[in-house]
């Protein structure tokens, strides 16, 4: 009995109270992004204050976005689910001359909610089609046993 009560209080103590938190991306954007000045500030002033970019635009390489995520684990009832806490993204925008244009910050309560669609596409020919019919002739074609020629000797 004393044997399973250690093992037990062995457990219980190699267990953490304390919440994984995982982050990707810059620390902080919010409060970093505070001390940029729009029409001030210039290249070398955003990579010192927030550092390099996490991505550019593939359109235009004056703007710049920094992404910060931030995700905990919830309680453990839940069995490790993670719940997401942040999710920041910082647009920055420069002109021709490396000046800061301008910035837009987004979080979680300020995106797009998105609806999709619940309508089905159709199919794009009919059975009598003539495209149909073409597709139909190649496959026959295709999974048709190949024929073997008799050789002459």
């Amino acid at each position: 009995m004393y044997k399973y009560f250690i093992l037990i209080l062995l457990f219980i103590t190699s267990c953490s109270t304390n919440k994984v938190v995982t982050n990707h991306g810059s620390h902080l954007i919010i409060e970093k992004s505070k001390k940029l000045i729009v029409n001030k500030s210039n290249k070398n002033d955003i990579i010192n204050t927030l550092g390099p970019p996490s991505s550019k635009s593939t359109f235009n390489d004056n703007t710049w976005i920094y992404i910060e995520r931030r995700k905990e684990s919830t309680s453990i009832f839940t069995l490790g689910k993670r719940k997401l806490k942040k999710n920041n993204v910082l647009v920055v925008e420069l002109d021709n001359y490396g000046i800061l244009k301008e910035k837009n910050i987004y979080d979680l309560n300020n995106y797009n909610d998105l609806k999709f669609s619940q309508t089905l596409t159709t199919q794009g020919y009919e059975k009598n089609s003539y495209v149909y019919n073409v597709l139909t002739s190649l496959r026959n074609k295709i999974n048709a046993p190949i024929t073997k020629k008799r050789t002459k000797k």
